[in-house]
C-alpha cells in the first residue's frame, strides 16, 4: 500500500524511533503534563489515548511559533503545510487537502469567512490572542461533516468562559518585527465574582511591505517572464497590510454547568501580492451563544449547545475603486448529549444544523448568490476493553445548496453570466471506527479506519468568473456527486518521562475526488470563450480584456498516502536540561485516472532542534530542511528545496501577580530563499527573508 522511495521513507522513521538509544541517554522520571483534547472527541480524552492523531499547541511553543496567520502559525507541525498568500492570509494544509477539506472553528464552531472560497482570503481571527490551537490530522467528518475530510483545526479562545471565575485576570502581548515591520498587540481582560464570568479582548497588527532574500519572482518564472520583464527583488510588493478585532463575552456559571454569550468584531484591509494594485477591505461580526447542563441523571451525563452567527463582507479594490464585493451570511447550531455507561458503551450522539449564504457582486463576479442548508446527526461511542479503548460511530448529512443564477450581463451575448437557479440536494454518509492498545505503560498502537463523503461546494457547482488568486477563469459544473473516500490511520506512540515519539503511516483512496485544472481553452475576465487575439499580447482584441485560462472543476480518482514522525528526548536531565526535538513528514497525492501527481503536495520535509533551559532562561535552536519538489502537476513549475535556520529565547521573571515573558528570535538566519509548494503563488511570492522579532507577554 505504502510505495515511498526507500530514503524518503526510511529519513522520517530514523527521526522518531531510536527509542533503545534515548532509553540509554536519559532515565527520566520527570512526565510531561497530561494534555486534554476537546476536539474530534467528544468525551475530551486525553492526547495518548486518542485513536485519531492530533497535535496541540499552547503555551510558550505557540508563542514562539505565532505568525500574523493562523496557517503560518501551524506549518511547522507534522503534516500540516500552509497556503502561503503573503504575509496577511494562509490557511492550513492538512496531509495536502487545503480549502473545504479543512475545517476551521472558533471554540468548536464553524467560522463563515470566506478563506475557504480563495487562498488570497485571510481568516478573521488573530492568533495573539488565541489560548491554544487542536488540530485532527485526518478524517474528521464523523463529529463535524463533510468539510472536515481532510481535518479540523480549531482554535480556542475561551470568549466565553466556561467555568467560574472569582476575581479579575488577563494577560497581553507587544510584538515587533523586521522582516516586515510589523507592530501588533493584543489585550485580555477575565474576571467574574464566582458566578458571573466577563471576557475581553482586543487585538491589532499592522506591517509594511515584506522583505525577501532576492527577486519575489522564483528563477523559473523570470525565464517564463522573459528579460524585459520589470523584476521586484528585496520587497514583497503589496504585501503591507493592518488587522484589528476585538470581542466581548459573559457567562453565568453554576454547579450544574454555565451558560453564555459573545460578540466579536473584525476589520482587515491588505494587498493580495497577486496583483499590484488590489486591496482586500474585510469587516466581520460574530454572535456566539454556548451551554452546558450536568445532569445528575443515572443516563444522561450532560447536553452541550453551541450557536454561531456571522456576517461577513469583503471588497476587493482596484486602484482605491471596489471591483467585487464578497459576503457570507452564516448560521451554526450544535447540540451534542452525552450518556452515562450503557453496558459497556459511553459516548454522545448529537444534531448540527447549519446555512449559509454567499454572493459576490461586481463585473468580475465568481459566483452567483448561493444558499446552502445542511443538517445532520451523528454518534459516537467508546468502549473499554482491558488495554483496549475502542471507538466507532455514524453520521448522515442532507445539504441543499439554492443558487440564485443571473449576475452580470455579458454586452455581446446579452445573456447572464450564470446558468438560471437551479437545486442540488446531495445526502452523505460517514463512518469510523477506531482503537487504542496499550502495549505497555510506555507504548501505544493506535489505528484508525474510516468511509468520509463531502458535498460539493458552491464554488465547485456554481462558479463562472475570473480568480484573480489564482489567475484563472474558474467554471463549475453543477453537475457533480459527491466526494467519496475510505481511508485508514496507524500510529505508533511512545512516552517515558520526558521522553515521547509517534509514527504515524495513512492511506486515503478517494473515487470521486472534486479537482479543478486547464481545460485548454481561454476566456477573457467578461467569460467570452477563446476570444481573438491576433497579435498574442494576451489581451482580447475585441473587448481588451485580459485573457485568462478557464479551469474547469472535475471529478477523478485519486489516492493519499503519507507518514508523519516527531520526537522528543531529553538529552541532559539536570536541573538545566537539554531536549532534542525531531520531527518529518511526506505525503504523495496522483491522480489515479491518469497517474499524474495532484498539484501543491510538498515534499518531504525534516526539522530538528535543541532545546535549553536554565531557571528562567528557555532557548532554542532549530532546522527545517525541506526538499525538492519535482514531482508536479500539469502546467504547475518545480520547487527547489531550501534549509532554513531559527534562533530563539524566552525568559521569565516577574511576580506572582504580574509574571512576564520577555522574548526575542531571529527568523531565517541565513537569509534564504525559500517557498512553500502548496502555495498558488509560490512562484511570484517567497517566504520572508531574515528576521528579528522581539516582545513581551504578560498574564496578571
Amino acid at each position: 500500500m505504502f510505495r515511498f522511495q526507500n530514503t524518503r521513507l526510511c529519513a522520517v522513521i530514523a527521526l522518531a524511533f531510536p527509542f533503545a538509544a534515548s532509553a540509554q541517554l536519559v532515565g527520566s522520571n520527570n512526565a510531561e503534563p497530561q494534555i486534554v483534547v476537546v476536539t474530534g472527541n467528544p468525551l475530551s480524552s486525553q492526547l495518548f489515548e486518542l485513536s485519531t492523531p492530533v497535535s496541540v499547541l499552547s503555551g510558550q511553543n505557540l508563542l514562539l511559533q505565532s505568525a500574523s496567520t493562523l496557517g503560518e502559525t501551524l506549518s511547522r507541525q507534522p503534516g500540516i503545510s500552509a497556503s502561503y498568500f503573503g504575509p496577511n492570509a494562509s490557511r492550513p494544509v492538512i496531509r495536502g487537502l487545503d480549502s473545504d477539506r479543512v475545517k476551521i472553528m472558533q471554540d468548536g464552531i464553524g467560522m463563515f469567512d470566506l478563506s475557504a472560497l480563495s487562498p488570497d482570503h485571510a481568516t478573521t481571527l488573530d492568533p495573539l490572542v488565541v489560548e491554544r490551537i487542536e488540530v485532527v490530522r485526518g478524517a474528521a467528518t464523523l463529529l463535524y461533516g463533510g468539510s472536515a475530510i481532510g481535518g479540523v483545526v480549531n482554535v480556542i479562545d475561551n470568549r466565553i468562559p466556561e467555568s467560574a471565575i472569582e476575581k479579575i485576570g488577563g494577560r497581553f502581548q507587544l510584538k515587533a518585527s523586521s522582516a516586515d515591520d510589523e507592530r501588533s498587540g493584543a489585550l485580555v481582560l477575565e474576571g467574574g465574582d464566582g458566578k458571573f464570568a466577563f471576557h475581553l479582548d482586543a487585538n491589532s497588527r499592522r506591517n509594511e511591505d515584506l522583505g525577501i532574500p532576492n527577486f519575489a519572482h522564483s528563477d523559473r518564472q523570470r525565464l517564463l517572464d522573459g528579460p524585459a520583464a520589470p523584476q521586484a527583488q528585496g520587497k514583497l510588493s503589496n504585501s503591507a497590510g493592518q488587522a484589528s478585532g476585538g470581542a466581548a463575552g459573559a457567562s453565568l456559571t453554576f454547579d450544574s454547568g454555565f451558560v453564555g454569550l459573545s460578540y466579536s468584531g473584525f476589520d482587515a484591509k491588505y494587498g493580495t501580492v497577486a496583483e499590484p494594485d488590489v486591496v482586500i477591505d474585510m469587516h466581520s461580526t460574530t454572535w456566539n451563544l454556548a451551554g452546558e447542563w450536568r445532569t445528575a441523571g443515572n443516563v444522561i451525563d450532560s447536553v452541550k449547545f453551541k450557536y454561531g452567527n456571522t456576517d461577513y463582507k469583503h471588497a476587493e479594490l482596484e486602484a482605491g475603486a471596489t471591483g467585487t464585493t464578497f459576503a457570507s451570511k452564516g448560521n451554526e447550531a450544535r447540540v451534542e448529549m452525552l450518556h452515562q455507561k450503557i453496558g459497556a458503551f459511553r459516548g454522545a450522539i448529537g444534531a448540527q444544523f447549519s446555512s449559509n449564504e454567499v454572493s459576490t457582486v461586481g463585473a468580475e463576479a465568481l459566483l452567483p448568490l448561493v444558499n446552502t442548508d445542511a443538517k445532520a446527526l451523528f454518534i459516537f461511542e467508546q468502549m473499554e476493553l482491558g488495554n483496549l479503548t475502542l471507538n466507532f460511530g455514524g453520521r448522515i448529512d442532507k445539504t441543499t445548496l439554492k443558487s440564485a443564477g443571473g449576475g452580470p450581463l455579458d454586452p455581446l451575448t446579452l445573456l447572464r453570466r450564470f446558468d438560471p437557479a437551479q437545486t442540488r440536494d446531495f445526502s452523505t454518509s460517514s463512518g469510523a471506527i477506531g482503537g487504542v492498545y496499550k502495549l505497555n505503560a510506555a507504548l501505544a498502537l493506535a489505528a484508525n479506519l474510516a468511509h468520509t463523503e463531502r458535498a460539493p461546494t458552491y464554488t465547485e457547482l456554481f462558479a463562472n468568473g475570473p480568480h484573480v488568486a489564482t489567475g484563472q477563469f474558474e467554471v463549475g459544473n453543477s453537475n457533480l456527486r459527491k466526494e467519496r473516500s475510505n481511508g485508514a490511520d496507524l500510529q505508533l506512540r511512545w512516552r517515558d518521562g520526558a521522553n515521547s515519539a509517534s509514527i504515524d503511516a495513512f492511506y486515503s483512496r478517494f473515487s470521486n475526488y472534486l479537482v479543478v485544472g486547464n481545460s485548454g481553452n481561454l476566456r477573457g475576465a467578461d467569460g467570452e470563450l477563446n476570444p481573438l487575439d491576433a497579435d498574442a499580447n494576451g489581451i482580447a482584441d475585441g473587448s481588451g480584456e485580459k485573457l485568462l485560462p478557464e479551469a474547469t472543476f472535475r471529478a477523478v480518482r485519486a489516492t493519499h498516502r503519507g507518514i508523519e514522525a516527531q520526537a522528543k528526548f531529553r538529552l541532559i536531565n539536570t536541573s538545566a536540561p537539554l531536549d532534542l526535538h525531531l520531527r518529518g513528514d511526506y505525503v504523495r497525492a496522483t491522480n489515479s485516472d491518469t497517474g499524474e501527481p495532484l498539484p501543491r503536495i510538498v515534499p518531504l520535509r525534516l526539522g530538528a532542534g535543541v532545546e535549553w533551559t536554565l531557571g528562567q532562561v528557555n532557548a532554542r535552536l532549530d532546522t527545517n530542511h525541506v526538499f525538492q519538489q519535482n514531482r508536479v502537476a500539469a502546467n504547475e513549475l518545480p520547487t527547489s528545496g531550501y534549509t532554513m535556520v531559527d534562533a530563539s529565547v524566552i525568559y521569565s521573571f516577574g511576580s506572582p501577580a504580574l509574571r512576564l515573558e520577555a522574548f526575542g528570535k531571529i527568523t531565517n538566519l541565513f537569509d534564504t530563499e525559500a517557498r512553500t509548494h502548496s502555495s498558488v503563488l509560490k512562484d511570484i511570492s517567497p517566504l520572508p527573508g531574515r528576521g528579528v522579532t522581539v516582545g513581551l507577554r504578560g498574564r496578571f
